[in-house]
C-alpha cells in the first residue's frame, strides 16, 4: 500500500463524514448514538453541552483535553481537528488572552469547524488546512500539542512527531489519546484501506509507538492512562489485541 493512497482514501471516509454522506462510526465505540459514543471516548455531559453540538461526529478514542493541564493563556494545537471538538473545548480553558489552533487535512473538515466556531462565537480559535506531517505552524510557538486518534491514520508516525517537536516551545509538552497493538496485526488487516480509516489498520506495537515519540526527540514519554478498544467492525481477529492509550511527553 502507497502512502499517497492511505491519504487519499483517509480523506474521503473522513471528507464523507463532514458532510453527513457516511455515518458509519469510525475510531470511537461503536454506538449508533453521536452523544454516546463521545461520552464513551471520555467526553463529559457538561463538555458537550458546552460546544457548538455540530463539532461532534463520536469520532476519537479519548479526551486529551481532559488530562492535558491547560492553562489560561497558552497556545495550544490540535493535529487533526475534525469539526472542532477538542479545539472548542480547549478553547474554553485557555480564556480569552489564550489560542487555540487546529489542523486538518481534509477541507470539509476544516470548513464545518469554521462554521462551528462562528455558530459558537468563539474568537479565540483558528482552523488550518493541512497535513500533520507537514504543518503550517512556525517553529517554536506552540505551548501544548493534543490529539485524538489520529496520529495512527498516518504512514509515517516519525515524522508527524518530529513536526509536533519542531513546533513546540521549549519545554513544551504533548497529550496524544492514540490506539496502539498488542502483537501484530494480520496482513489482511494491515493492508485494508477501510482498517485504515477506521483508525486500526495503521495501529503499530505499543513500544513500537513509543519508541518513535522518543526517536522524534521528546523526553518523559509516558502512558497515562489506557484501556483495551473494541467495536463492532474490528472482528474476531482484533478482538483484545488493540489498546487506546492517552501519552504525554515533553520538549
Amino acid at each position: 500500500m502507497k502512502e499517497k493512497e492511505i491519504k487519499e482514501s483517509v480523506k474521503d471516509r473522513y471528507s464523507k463524514i463532514a458532510t453527513g454522506e457516511e455515518q458509519t462510526c469510525s475510531c470511537c465505540s461503536g454506538s449508533p448514538d453521536i452523544m454516546e459514543q463521545a461520552k464513551a471516548a471520555g467526553y463529559t455531559v457538561d463538555e458537550i453541552k458546552s460546544i457548538p453540538e455540530e463539532a461532534i461526529f463520536g469520532l476519537g478514542c479519548g479526551n486529551p483535553t481532559a488530562l492535558a493541564e491547560i492553562n489560561e493563556g497558552e497556545t495550544v494545537l490540535d493535529l487533526g481537528s475534525g469539526g472542532g471538538i477538542d479545539v472548542f473545548l480547549a478553547a474554553n480553558k485557555v480564556g480569552e488572552n489564550g489560542k487555540v489552533v487546529g489542523v486538518d487535512m481534509t477541507e470539509e473538515m476544516v470548513q464545518t469547524a469554521v462554521k462551528n466556531a462562528e455558530r459558537g462565537n468563539y474568537t479565540n480559535v483558528e482552523f488550518k488546512l493541512g497535513e500533520i506531517e507537514n504543518l503550517p505552524i512556525e517553529d517554536n510557538s506552540i505551548d501544548l500539542i493534543i490529539s485524538n486518534c489520529v496520529i495512527n491514520l498516518t504512514p509515517d508516525k516519525l515524522v508527524a512527531y518530529r513536526e509536533a517537536f519542531r513546533v513546540l516551545k521549549p519545554s513544551g509538552r504533548i497529550l496524544v489519546s492514540d490506539l496502539v497493538t498488542l502483537g501484530q496485526l494480520p496482513d489482511e488487516v494491515r493492508n485494508s484501506f477501510s482498517a485504515w480509516s477506521a483508525c486500526v489498520g495503521g495501529a503499530v506495537e505499543k513500544e513500537e509507538y513509543l519508541n518513535i515519540i522518543k526517536k522524534a526527540g521528546f523526553s518523559g514519554v509516558e502512558i497515562v492512562e489506557s484501556h483495551y478498544f473494541s467495536e463492532p467492525q474490528m472482528g474476531h481477529l482484533l478482538e483484545g489485541k488493540i489498546l487506546s492509550i492517552q501519552v504525554k511527553a515533553s520538549k
